[in-house]
């Protein structure tokens, strides 16, 4: 999708010169670059989100990292005495979703706070505890090598597109056998999930519906035949468990954990692939020293991460922000890439460096966020981008792209960096 005034989400670039609007081309192809100049003009700047309404961004690695646990920036308007749902709801006007399917979207855990936030959080995370996702890892390296075995049948002239056929089948396969999605319906899944992501309004208001109702399907199915994953957990829940979740938490709930929970991730390992396929050096030290993959997936998640900011922010009260007043009700938009390329917390940080992540210390980076939002499913990520990473390239270790770096294709869409393909000779 294309950043230009011709289309609904970006009519209103240039519209206020000196304050960046998130869909400005250059922010869209060049986001290390345009937003690591706004960091330098300033720790708060002034800005605009998608519907032209006005937002701090957020810029240095330290005031990030502060303001994600900085529980007085919520995530919600409820809470605000606000007059409408913010940006996030004039953004569904925008793409034209019915008023019905509204909560689905601005009730999900990602827009929640405490004590909500909590209760949701608690309901889901013993699914990615650290020992459930240690024991998941055999099927994660037996279905990515299953992968990998097949990537030759989808080879056209010696070409195969790894995110089409490796970088997309592996997290949605683990995502959807953890949550319960069947198989036949997770290409359906892969579907939707580009629907979403791709902030169209005709593709947005088609398939969000669906797959409202295709959970509602899955519910009713399980509610006959419980099992042991996280759909009957929910069920349970909801059932028996003193009514802790609704009808509609439900739902967001499996909606936001199959998108984020692959979504993402694919966009990990296809940015990671192509991230060593240009570094040469860095390709070979990995080779040369598989141990170092858990180091390597810290530094390409700050180097290439997928996720480039995060959900808006609201002042629940007047804030003195970096010496920036911020009255209450002001949304703040907090710039992960720039902070993840902040020369004030990192020596040489436009460097890919494999070795950069200290060895068994805390994460030195925010591509996963921080506080009570950091991302549930880091963990899983991780792994599926070691397991994926060190198998890809033992299996076919000359691998090499396709065609030049610089014809390399991405996505024009807002706090996403992510190819639309990744075309390679194994």
């Amino acid at each position: 999708m294309a950043a230009s005034p011709t289309t609904p989400l970006g009519e209103h670039v240039g519209k206020h010169p000196g304050e960046p609007n998130v869909m400005e081309p250059a922010l869209l192809a060049e986001p290390v670059k345009g937003y690591g100049a706004l960091r330098e003009q300033g720790r708060v700047v002034r800005g605009r989100f998608l519907d032209d309404s006005p937002v701090w961004f957020v810029t240095r690695f330290d005031d990030v990292r502060e303001v994600l646990r900085d529980q007085r920036f919520v995530n919600s308007t409820s809470a605000l005495d606000a007059a409408d749902d913010g940006p996030v709801g004039r953004l569904m006007e925008t793409m034209g979703l019915p008023e019905e399917m509204r909560p689905y979207l601005l009730g999900s855990i990602l827009n929640s706070d405490a004590p909500d936030h909590t209760r949701l959080r608690r309901l889901v995370s013993r699914a990615f505890t650290a020992r459930k996702i240690t024991d998941l890892r055999p099927r994660v390296q037996e279905i990515t090598t299953e992968l990998l075995a097949r990537l030759p049948e989808h080879a056209e002239d010696g070409v195969v597109d790894l995110i089409e056929h490796f970088a997309y089948p592996l997290p949605i396969t683990v995502i959807c056998e953890l949550v319960g999605i069947p198989e036949a319906d997770r290409p359906q899944w892969r579907a939707w999930g580009a629907d979403l992501v791709s902030l169209t309004p005709d593709a947005f208001g088609r398939s969000l519906p669906a797959m409202i109702d295709h959970i509602h399907e899955l519910i009713r199915l399980r509610r006959g035949a419980l099992t042991d994953d996280l759909l009957s957990e929910l069920t349970r829940a909801h059932d028996d468990d003193g009514g802790r979740l609704s009808d509609v938490e439900m739902v967001t709930l499996v909606l936001t954990l199959v998108i984020a929970g692959h979504e993402t991730t694919a966009h990990l390992i296809g940015n990671g692939t192509a991230a060593l396929l240009t570094h040469p050096d860095q390709r070979r030290l990995l080779q040369a020293d598989p141990g170092l993959l858990p180091r390597a997936v810290h530094e390409l998640m700050r180097w290439c991460g997928p996720v480039q900011m995060t959900q808006l922010r609201y002042a629940s009260e007047d804030i003195d922000l970096a010496g920036t007043p911020v009255r209450k009700g002001d949304a703040v938009q907090l710039l992960l890439v720039s902070a993840n390329f902040d020369p004030r917390h990192y020596d040489d940080p436009e460097r890919l460096d494999l070795t950069r992540h200290p060895a068994g210390q805390a994460e030195n980076h925010v591509g996963f966020g921080h506080g009570m939002h950091y991302c549930l499913g880091a963990t899983l990520a991780r792994q599926e981008g070691e397991v994926a990473l060190g198998t890809l390239f033992t299996r076919y270790p000359d691998l090499s792209l396709a065609v030049r770096p610089d014809d390399l294709q991405r996505a024009a869409l807002p706090g996403s960096w992510r190819l639309k393909a990744l075309p390679v000779r194994l």
